[in-house]
């Protein structure tokens, strides 16, 4: 029958050696077997320390299949070298993976990406064989998962949940997707879909990484509660913090659909709301206000922005009466429903101690740095690409001088500055064109030096 991790590595060894057989018509098994043991040990082995549930599992589901059989108690288990030491093995490309990932690119095949999604699965499952996966494993897994996906870009190849590459070249990422208007449900999409676009946005590397940390995390205890094991709750509600337009309601919208995707809330909407849609000018109508957007949200998440201003103007200031509203909704929902507050750095903080019950349900902060002029000058160019415009050379280097001498001070808008820039660019394009009795298709879509202003 087998323990927690045999259906993970016969699903990993019978999907790998079906790949590999194809290509070469011999078998494969026992290397699949090999590797996945490799794979299995090397996360155990990340954190320094084998407890006894990872001990037995290993010896219930990898030691049998090998050639000889490992039978051997626990404790020698522990103190051979089978396991300790893997942990190395993530840092780079398997034989095996190297095999699929050089077909892939001569046939723009598949097969690299369906090795990536059994190994992610089997890589998660490992971790679930404690109650609690240690952050080391985590990192392990995130490592091991980037290191696969740049093997596969190197190769000029498609990674999971995008499409399929021509001419070895991989395609442009898209523009950020506005965020779907209010109660309107997305169609789930899988998770490493999602992961594939949150990975597309210019920079917030740190936010990037932190979101993909949650998501295993999450998949992780999804896979403990599979087999009636114990799990420790794992909040979903997060603080976000940084300057306007540095993509906190982008990555809402994505950690949303996660949510839905992992199974973590129902519905998988957004639902954006600030002060003025919680708090009302007199006695006994804030809680009322606040509750009828706190049940709109129900099933989804709920993005607070600029959440700092329900905690200011003193006790007496309603605001505190919707923080009071939000904590008991979070605590009778807490199954259905994320939250997701977002504001300044320090002025979060004051609102996290407003309320006890605030802080011990918020145990995540997410910052968002100011993107640099580099990364601005990107975001334009993905904005203008998905609306068919390009730059002209001499007016890229204009753009990069407009936003390095931009001042960076408090209010400064990032990826609206520039959205704003853009938008006055095709203005003043449009206006420089209008004696222009016959355009040309590249006229239309080159924006010029001189369209390119200060806002």
């Amino acid at each position: 029958m087998g323990g927690a991790l045999h259906n993970y590595v016969t699903t990993f060894v019978e999907g790998v050696e079906r790949e590999l057989s194809a290509l070469s018509g011999a078998h494969h098994r026992q290397e699949c077997t090999i590797e996945a043991c490799d794979l299995v040990s090397a996360i155990l082995a990340s954190d320094g320390r084998l407890t006894t549930s990872e001990l037995e599992a290993w010896l219930d589901d990898i030691g049998p299949r090998l050639e000889p059989p490992v039978s051997v108690g626990p404790q020698q288990l522990r103190s051979s070298d089978l396991i300790t030491g893997k942990d190395g093995w993530l840092d780079t490309p398997s034989t095996l993976f190297d095999l699929l990932v050089k077909a892939d690119a001569r046939d723009g095949g598949r097969r690299a990406n369906t090795y990536y999604d059994l190994a992610v699965k089997l890589a998660h499952a490992s971790a679930a064989l404690d109650l609690v996966p240690s952050p080391d494993e985590i990192d392990a897994i995130d490592g091991f998962r980037t290191m696969l996906l740049h093997t596969m870009d190197v190769a000029g190849i498609a990674r999971p949940g995008r499409p399929t590459m021509s001419a070895g070249r991989a395609p442009l990422p898209e523009s950020p997707p506005e965020s779907p208007p209010e109660h309107e449900m997305p169609a789930e999409r899988p998770v490493e879909e999602i992961l594939a676009e949150l990975d597309d946005l210019v920079g917030l590397d740190r936010v990037k990484t932190e979101v993909r940390r949650l998501t295993s995390l999450l998949r992780v205890q999804k896979l403990r509660a599979e087999y009636d094991l114990p799990v420790i709750e794992t909040s979903r509600h997060l603080v976000f913090v940084g300057n306007p337009g540095t993509g906190k309601t982008t990555v809402a919208r994505l950690l949303s659909q996660l949510y839905r995707s992992l199974g973590v809330v129902t519905e998988g909407h957004l639902v954006e709301t600030d002060r003025a849609d919680l708090v009302a000018g007199f006695v006994g109508q804030t809680a009322i206000k606040t509750q009828a957007v706190l049940t709109s949200a129900l099933g989804g998440t709920l993005l607070i922005d600029e959440a700092y201003s329900l905690a200011r103007g003193g006790e007496n200031d309603f605001g505190r009466e919707a923080i009071d509203t939000l904590v008991k909704f979070m605590e009778d929902h807490r199954d259905d429903l994320a939250v997701v507050v977002a504001g300044y750095p320090n002025e979060m903080q004051q609102l996290i101690d407003a309320n006890p019950g605030l802080e011990s349900r918020f145990a995540r902060t997410l910052e968002f740095p100011d993107y640099t002029t580099e990364e601005l000058v990107a975001i334009f160019e993905l904005i203008s690409d998905k609306q068919q415009y390009h730059l002209a050379k001499a007016a890229r280097a204009r753009l990069h001088d407009v936003v390095e001498n931009e001042p960076r001070g408090r209010g400064f808008g990032n990826a609206r500055f520039v959205r704003n820039v853009f938008e006055q660019a095709v203005s003043m394009q449009a206006v420089r064109l209008g004696d222009v009795s016959a355009p040309s298709r590249e006229q239309l879509t080159t924006l010029e030096t001189a369209d390119i202003e200060p806002v």
